[in-house]
């Protein structure tokens, strides 16, 4: 057996509300990059983040859906430059098709990222991996903070080797480009799907492994 010394690295983000109702949005997303080491990124979205302060911005990070159409073009290219080096998966989500036991925060949202991060593991091959990282945005209510983690641990400890490790962090998304990359990234896809606007999408798609809606053979709506 080859020798565990890679690590993978997997970023989570959302898109939409959990608001059930018509006055929320018609689609829920979760997408998932991941990729391996070495980082490359990060340092010219660094510098484009200054070079907006120097233009006069006010930028603290970057977010797809507060950041101006000019910005955005920007951080789109840089990640459209390292596509090759990462994977996205994405969970896509119709509301109004979701049960109504379903529905419950507490309940859907786990439920989803265990299915997601279910894909993810299985789009990749584990025989060289000692280490799993993911990495959520900061999660503000405690109950969703251990209903993620919950769902995640209980899909990495049934579908990864016991050899290998894995640890899963919380971290606000403004100290992470990755998760900024990923925010971006799973924008571009809910708005694909949300407002038929696939402009962003086409600079990504190249690197969409799977983009599966989860009840696309549902035919009920709850709402």
């Amino acid at each position: 057996m080859s020798e565990r010394n890679r690590n993978l690295y997997i970023f989570l983000d959302e898109g939409g509300n959990l608001d059930f109702a018509d006055s929320g949005t018609k689609y829920f997303t979760l997408t998932g990059l991941s990729k391996e080491r070495p980082f490359e990124a990060f340092k010219e979205l660094h510098n484009l983040k200054y070079d907006c302060i120097e233009s006069g911005a006010e930028i603290e990070c970057f977010h797809a859906s507060e950041d101006r159409q000019k910005v955005r073009d920007q951080v789109f290219a840089v990640i459209d430059s390292h596509l090759t080096k990462i994977r996205l998966d994405s969970l896509i989500v119709e509301k109004r098709k979701t049960g109504n036991a379903l529905q419950i925060e507490e309940r859907f949202y786990p439920e989803m990222m265990g299915y997601l991060v279910d894909y993810i593991i299985k789009g990749h091959n584990l025989d060289n991996i000692a280490n799993i990282y993911v990495f959520t945005d900061s999660l503000s209510f405690k109950k969703k903070r251990e209903a993620v983690e919950k769902a995640i641990k209980k899909v990495l400890s049934h579908k990864i080797p016991k050899e290998i490790l894995y640890h899963i962090f919380h971290h606000a998304s403004k100290s992470n480009y990755d998760l900024q990359i990923v925010d971006y990234c799973n924008w571009a896809i809910f708005r694909k799907w949300e407002r038929n606007d696939d402009r962003s999408y086409n600079i990504i798609k190249k690197a969409v492994a799977s983009e599966f809606e989860i009840f696309r053979n549902g035919s009920k709506h709850y709402y």
